[in-house]
């Protein structure tokens, strides 16, 4: 059944394949240097060394080298007076810094200027004591001296220079000197022109047009990367290759485990360094020929051996592909492996995101005594976040078992096909078939799902996959995890913290969490702009080089990374402004309760701190067969920055503006009182910041089955007309600077979208349930006396600079 008109009105949560596509990436594609994969095809030639008809192609290249010309003529260098000029467009460019000045050289052609504008640079880095500055802009240094040697009477070309000044520059580095430098090269072209393109647009090339200073600086730092990458992005790949080869040895390795598995691992080591090293090890489910050396290769240029190992059944692993049921024995059947190889001392520490975290936590189930730390990145926790949430099973991430079991590597054919998933989970939906039978509307056996479905409480299938209970008291190994509030594992992520808290006395764990998504917490580099929200400056780190300062931390006794003052180490959107306290419990001084009330002259609903003392009953009545609407459609947080609510289901609570500021840190928790006409029911709540500017800040949310409030892994169900208290507490954690005259709005809705399964409150098994087990439309009275507690804490000013606070 294709798309009808009432599907494409009816609104629907953040599309399966939208919301949770990240988890299916690899964590070194997101922090590796890719870009030069697509690029144009190698042997391209540009810049000056660019065709005639290439220019003719792209007529901006010549409009713009003319504009830089005539910037850099009005502008002599960055002490010039910064007094407007009346002549042309450059009068704001006076005062340029060197750096940008270096890029307007660079457009218009001059390296030998652009050089001179570098090395000043570099001497101003000096005087400000920036470490290794001689590193800075280097990939444009090789860049302007490879364009002034192609310039030059009776050259080779540039294609020529450039091979021959990157060897002779990257020669002269260390190891990890050169690994930084080749990062430097990574760029989307695409990405680039858009930028650009878009620039120009703002303000076109017309000599008319005046130019402040900032807008002459953005033209040129959307440009001039693009300019130069279009160059070089085709000449790198045999060069890193011939750098790889000089500074590195790989070995391609089966390992056996004690039960006979045969699994697959890629080792690489440096070629100069001491016979016996620290190593690293990558355990994953995402085999992909590109990033199995690559995951290595981090390793081995900072001087341990990196081995990315892989799941049965993937790469060379003869086995059937079993994702997440084996991890606990087979990853410490390769770090047992890796402990007895010539070049091991004998300790290793994992690393990685997603799977990949959490198969570290899988290790530790029985914890090999070579494994030394682990520092795992928005961690996945089976039956606790995917393919569940607080036992609603989710189509978000439907397409994965495909992606990961169709062969030995990925298939990203299929599952990067959103059209077909999205429109999957509408089909399903519009059907009102049972959730089990998902994968016949798609036409594909999903034997992954069938398997899983099998397992809606978190039984002793999931629990088998990862430490329970008294598991974390043997945990005495540091462990540093990373997330992000608006990660869609978050919640697995915190669960392993909660639990290590809970059950060792001293845990030597540390928590790094802060405005990031699934895959913005494992990138080098953060998106300025997450979904609509402006990032603090502050919350800008690199996870790739935190990792290896933790690592040579632990394992070479290196300083102890400066951003990890504590425990537990937040930052605060809306302060710029890093917070560290000893353990989660610690981030907040109080939990504010909220009530759902109804206002004095009964004409809204509102959160307020006093229970009313005359009882109020919300009605919600809802038609579970009816699949032409949808309710808690707006619980996703894309955008988390937004104008306006959906209002046309459940019921929204306002509380009255903030008399002070304050700072809300940790998890909203509480407790829904109700009364329904069904035996289960699935739930859903979003808290917002109503700004005084009249935005709305999406904060955290909570989606879960009523039957399992008390326990995830025993259904317990409800008695129809009774009043029933449903507590809640596995929801999002935030950290957000509350400021003076912003408002609280919590919605509170049923979870009925093409999302996730329909609850039809039968008591049957949910995923057995179809529009037939409908029956008479859910009414629900959500009571008065039902609450929210917020974890609050006075408020630390915001700071223009980053820096950091204790919260103690």
């Amino acid at each position: 059944m294709g798309d009808t008109s009432a599907a494409s009105a009816r609104r629907r949560p953040f599309g399966p394949s939208e919301r949770f596509i990240l988890l299916g990436l690899c964590w070194a594609s997101l922090m590796s240097a890719t870009a030069w994969a697509q690029a144009p095809s190698a042997g391209k030639p540009s810049v000056r060394a660019v065709a005639a008809e290439e220019e003719t192609q792209l007529p901006e290249m010549a409009a713009m080298r003319a504009w830089a010309q005539r910037v850099l003529t009005e502008s002599p260098n960055p002490e010039a007076s910064t007094t407007p000029s009346p002549q042309g467009p450059g009068n704001a460019a006076r005062g340029v810094d060197w750096l940008n000045r270096m890029r307007l050289q660079l457009v218009a052609e001059d390296a030998t200027g652009a050089l001179d504008s570098l090395r000043r640079l570099r001497e101003d880095q000096v005087r400000q004591g920036q470490a290794e500055p001689q590193l800075s802009y280097l990939n444009y240094e090789i860049y302007a001296r490879a364009l002034r040697l192609s310039q030059a009477e009776g050259s080779a070309g540039f294609a020529a220079a450039f091979n021959s000044t990157y060897t002779q520059v990257l020669h002269a580095l260390s190891d990890l000197q050169a690994m930084r430098v080749e990062r430097s090269f990574a760029y989307n072209l695409e990405r680039g022109e858009q930028d650009w393109r878009t620039q120009l647009k703002a303000a076109p090339l017309d000599a008319s047009v005046h130019l402040t200073q900032e807008q002459i600086k953005a033209r040129v730092r959307a440009y001039q990367p693009w300019l130069v990458f279009r160059s070089v992005l085709p000449l790198m790949p045999p060069l890193l290759q011939a750098e790889e080869e000089r500074r590195y040895l790989r070995e391609q390795a089966q390992v056996r485990g004690p039960d006979g598995t045969t699994l697959s691992a890629f080792v690489m080591r440096p070629r100069n360094a001491p016979a016996r090293l620290p190593a690293t090890l990558v355990f994953s489910i995402y085999a992909d020929e590109q990033d199995l050396w690559r995951q290595a290769r981090n390793a081995a240029q900072r001087g341990y051996v990196g081995v990315a190992a892989y799941s049965r059944g993937k790469a060379g692993s003869p086995e059937v592909i079993a994702p997440y049921e084996f991890e606990h024995r087979d990853v410490n059947a390769v770090i047992d492996w890796m402990a007895r190889q010539p070049w091991s001392d004998g300790r290793v520490g994992m690393f990685g995101g997603s799977y990949d975290g959490f198969a570290q936590w899988a290790a530790l189930k029985r914890p090999h005594p070579a494994l030394k730390t682990i520092v795992p990145y928005v961690a996945a926790m089976p039956g606790q976040g995917l393919p569940m949430e607080n036992n609603v099973g989710l189509n978000a991430n439907y397409g994965w078992a495909f992606y990961v079991g169709n062969h030995a590597y990925l298939d990203k054919t299929s599952y990067f096909d959103s059209q077909r998933w999205n429109r999957l989970a509408d089909r399903w939906y519009e059907s009102g078939r049972p959730h089990r039978d998902i994968d016949q509307i798609d036409g594909q056996a999903n034997p992954w799902l069938q398997r899983w479905l099998q397992h809606p409480s978190y039984d002793g299938y999931w629990q088998s996959m990862v430490p329970q209970g008294r598991d974390y008291a043997r945990i005495d190994i540091p462990v540093l995890s990373i997330t992000g509030y608006y990660d869609d594992g978050q919640i697995s992520a915190l669960e392993y913290l909660r639990q290590h808290e809970t059950h060792h006395p001293r845990p030597n764990h540390v928590l790094l969490i802060g405005p990031y998504d699934h895959g913005g917490a494992q990138s080098s580099f953060k998106a300025p702009v997450l979904r609509g929200y402006a990032i603090d400056p502050v919350a800008q780190f690199d996870t790739q080089e935190l990792t290896f300062q933790w690592l040579d931390h632990q394992l070479k006794g290196g300083p102890r990374p400066a951003l990890l003052k504590d425990r537990i180490n937040y930052q605060v959107m809306g302060t710029n402004r890093w917070l560290h306290a000893p353990s989660l419990n610690a981030l907040h001084r109080q939990n504010q309760r909220l009530y759902l009330s109804l206002s004095a002259d009964g004409r809204s609903t509102e959160l307020t701190p006093d229970r009313r003392q005359r009882a109020h009953g919300f009605e919600q009545t809802l038609d579970l067969a009816d699949r032409q609407h949808s309710s808690n459609t707006d619980y996703y947080p894309a955008p988390i920055l937004r104008r306006e609510l959906d209002t046309s289901s459940g019921y929204t609570f306002v509380s009255a503006p903030l008399k002070q500021a304050m700072n809300l840190a940790g998890r909203f928790s509480g407790e829904l009182h109700l009364v329904i006409n069904k035996r289960d029911v699935d739930l859903g709540l979003v808290l917002y910041e109503l700004t005084a500017q009249g935005d709305y800040l999406h904060l955290s949310y909570f989606l879960g089955r009523a039957s399992h409030a008390r326990d995830m892994s025993q259904r317990r169900l409800l008695t129809p007309g009774r009043v029933q208290r449903i507590p809640f507490e596995r929801t999002r954690m935030v950290a957000r600077h509350l400021q003076a005259g912003s408002r609280l709005v919590l919605q509170v809705n049923v979870n009925k979208n093409s999302g996730a399964q329909v609850n039809h409150g039968t008591g049957k098994p949910v995923s057995e349930e179809s529009t037939a087990d409908a029956g008479d439309p859910l009414h629900i009275r959500w009571l008065s006396s039902s609450f929210i507690q917020l974890p609050i804490s006075k408020a630390v000013q915001p700071e223009d600079e980053g820096s950091s606070a204790s919260s103690r």
